[in-house]
């Protein structure tokens, strides 16, 4: 019996590696400077014209609390599909579409609870690299989706 393969893709924030299904994914986009809108969530960069419709772009980085990232010439802006809309996401860099195996994906540990729960399906060990496995549809509350977008 032939094992389950999906496609992610792997893009880094903070030299830390992420994973996303390649099926939450529409685009990849250069990097481009976002139009600030005031009083926006502090990790909306602000908006971009994608598609000649207005595309909310934010940063992981911010959003998970970490260190905030230089934007770099490598940085790019991933489309990903919320729902019936879209949000754009800024990485550091994007390194490659692989197929993993379902069962190399492992459950986040127990430790990892709460509000980060929201965002991450699993962890992948890929090449002795362990990799999060994010669900970029859970990364905006309905609150902030209805802020935002």
């Amino acid at each position: 019996m032939k094992q389950q393969e999906i496609k992610i893709l792997i893009f880094s924030i903070n030299n830390e590696y992420y994973a996303t299904s390649i099926m939450e994914v529409e685009r990849i986009l250069e990097y481009e400077e976002a139009t600030k809108i005031p009083d926006s969530p502090k990790f909306v960069e602000g908006v971009i014209n994608y598609e000649d419709k207005i595309l909310p772009v934010i940063t992981l980085s911010k959003r998970f609390n970490l260190q905030k990232t230089e934007i770099g010439a490598e940085s790019k802006i991933i489309v990903a599909k919320q729902d019936h809309s879209k949000i754009g996401i800024i990485v550091d860099f994007v390194s490659e579409v692989k197929d993993v195996k379902i069962d190399s994906i492992e459950d986040s540990p127990e430790i990892i609870s709460g509000i980060s729960r929201r965002y991450i399906k699993g962890l992948i060990k890929i090449d002795g690299r362990i990799i999060i496995y994010l669900n970029l549809e859970g990364i905006l509350t309905e609150e902030e989706k209805n802020e935002i977008l």
